[in-house]
This record gives structure tokens, sequence and C-alpha cells, in this order.
């Protein structure tokens, strides 16, 4: 299992990162069937957004620590460093770079973009 890590660097610049996530195998709560389950992830809200009109072209920051889950449409991310990849139905992106220059957003294709936004607790808590 594996997330893209959006962040801030010392300079405060955004980069990528590839995130593996470790798992353990067990059998399934409701079923007799068998998965692979992470450490849980401590969260404080869920939203879902349906984009009505393309964002501007511009940097942003995020405005929390979040994870988005991309569930329908794409999008192309571009961090401060120039490097681009592209997100679609099932990518999950961490979104960390809460401070510094920020990412840009592009829409990609006619489809309509859906994510869902999981917002992380604070560390301390």
């Amino acid at each position: 299992m594996r997330y893209t890590r959006i962040y801030t660097d010392e300079a405060g610049g955004s980069r990528f990162e590839d995130v593996t996530v470790d798992g353990e195998e067990r059998r399934s709560p409701v079923s007799a069937g068998r998965s692979e389950y992470s450490e849980p992830i401590q969260a404080r809200s869920v939203v879902l957004r349906r984009v009505v009109t393309p964002h501007p072209e511009t940097p942003h920051r995020a405005p929390r620590r979040q994870f988005a889950v991309h569930l329908r449409g794409s999008a192309e991310v571009e961090v401060s460093s120039g490097e681009v990849r592209r997100f679609g139905p099932g990518d999950v992106v961490l979104l960390e770079d809460v401070d510094g220059i920020g990412h840009i957003t592009r829409e990609i294709g006619d489809a309509e973009r859906v994510t869902m936004f999981i917002e992380l607790a604070d560390v301390a808590e």
C-alpha cells in the first residue's frame, strides 16, 4: 500500500515523496477473507468536494494536514521543484505543504472531479 506525500522542504519549497505503508495481514472482522491493515491514522473530519469551476493555476498551500482521496476525474499537481504528477480515481495524496510556496493543481480532461478530504488530527492528539 502506498500514497504520495506533498510536503514543504527546509527552503520553503514543495516536494513529492512516495510513502509505503506497512500492513499486517489478518482475518477480516466481517468475513472469512484475509486483508492487510495499516495502523490507524487519527482523523478529525471528512469532507467531499466536487469542483464546479476550475481553480486558478497559481501556487496554493494546503489549508491543513489532510489526505486527498481522488474519487472521480483527474488532476495534475506541480510542486515548486517543477516536478509534475497526475492523480486520478483511487490515488491518495497526503497534503502537508501548509506553509512555504505551495503547489499548483491543474484540471485534466472533461470529467467532473470529486475528491474526499480527510483532515488529520494534530500530532499531539
